[in-house]
């Protein structure tokens, strides 16, 4: 069993594991107890109940949080060349088709979003096997794939992010940074959970939203009351 450090310690020691906090309360503990000496994320994990294996119970889908994710997203955008200078103007780190996808093919990865057109997806699809992975296949669900590549460039730059329900249930989605203010990181949330309670599949019985919890990348996790929110 691994051994907790002094540090790790203390900040267990200010969180009550058997009390379930409100929201703004458990963002505020969370920057507290929080023991990285870097501006680190702060993460949310909302349990449902769903079951990913029915189709319309695989909740997918973005949100555009109100403050941002502190995080500045390297974009990749794949189109033809007409488009090229859009995309550019809009702020994309790298605009391409041909040479990107054989960048790919050869291992390279140093992106965060990948947005396509549509008319380039046969194309993209040849590295269909590499980015389905790591969560970069570009996709119409998320607003990845279109023909208004300024309009998702810029979503994306001032914070839209994707999520999708893990093969038990549960949504894992930063939030913002430490740095942020409880207030700026319950908005956040309260944003994510919004668009996921509209998200609820009409064939989901009983409670669709069973536990939900924080924490920043290396402090422990805070329990949040669903029903306050």
């Amino acid at each position: 069993m691994a051994k907790l450090s002094k540090k790790r310690k203390a900040a267990n020691e200010k969180v009550d594991f058997d009390k379930l906090y409100t929201l703004k309360e458990a963002m505020s503990l969370v920057k507290e107890v929080n023991t990285a000496k870097f501006d680190a994320s702060v993460d949310l994990h909302l349990r449902l109940g769903v079951d990913p294996k029915k189709a319309d119970q695989a909740i997918r889908g973005t949100v555009s949080l109100p403050h941002g994710t502190g995080k500045t997203k390297r974009v990749l955008v794949l189109c033809p060349s007409d488009k090229e200078q859009e995309a550019k103007d809009a702020g994309a780190d790298h605009v391409g088709l041909d040479e990107y996808v054989q960048k790919i093919q050869q291992g390279w990865t140093d992106i965060d979003v990948i947005i396509a057109t549509p008319d380039v997806m046969a194309t993209v699809g040849k590295i269909g096997r590499i980015l389905g992975p790591r969560g970069l296949m570009p996709n119409p669900k998320t607003g990845t794939v279109t023909p208004n590549v300024k309009a998702a460039v810029e979503d994306v730059k001032k914070g839209k992010i994707s999520f999708r329900v893990d093969k038990y249930g549960i949504i894992h989605s930063s939030v913002g940074r430490v740095s942020f203010s409880a207030d700026k990181l319950a908005d956040n949330a309260g944003e994510l959970i919004s668009v996921l309670q509209k998200m609820k599949p009409s064939t989901v019985k009983g409670a669709y939203m069973k536990a939900l919890s924080v924490a920043s990348t290396m402090s422990p996790g805070i329990k949040v009351e669903i029903k306050d929110i």
